[in-house]
């Protein structure tokens, strides 16, 4: 079974950036769509940002696009999320996810087979 493991969430101030990191287990790594997912307080789950399994495409939600930027590093089985000048709204338990692309990169972006348990990001103002 395929799981995921984040790190390097933490508390920072609006305005700083952090860099969070998903390693990956169980499956061929390189053959997976990845991306990230994130749940604010009081809200669903939603979309944030994937990378197709050459990391040539990456989609973003219009929310974090030019602030935030995915990456992969095959590798090492790694998925990584910069995030850029955060904002207080960016404040949510962040996800790494993961999916065969039988389906297409949409999969990973909607319905993903595969999640990490979360790490928290906090932006205080």
């Amino acid at each position: 079974q395929v799981q995921l493991v984040e790190s390097g969430g933490g508390l920072v101030q609006a305005g700083d950036g952090l860099r969070l990191s998903c390693a990956a287990s169980g499956g061929i790594f390189r053959l997976y769509d990845m991306g990230w997912f994130r749940r604010a307080p009081g809200k669903e789950r939603e979309f944030v940002a994937a990378i197709s399994r050459s990391g040539d495409y990456t989609p973003y939600s219009d929310d974090v696009k030019g602030r935030f930027t995915i990456s992969r590093d095959n590798a090492k089985s790694m998925v990584y999320l910069q995030m850029n000048s955060l904002k207080p709204e960016d404040t949510a338990i962040y996800y790494c996810v993961a999916d065969s692309d039988l389906g297409g990169i949409v999969v990973v972006t909607t319905t993903p087979k595969y999640w990490g348990q979360g790490t928290q990001v906090t932006v205080s103002s």
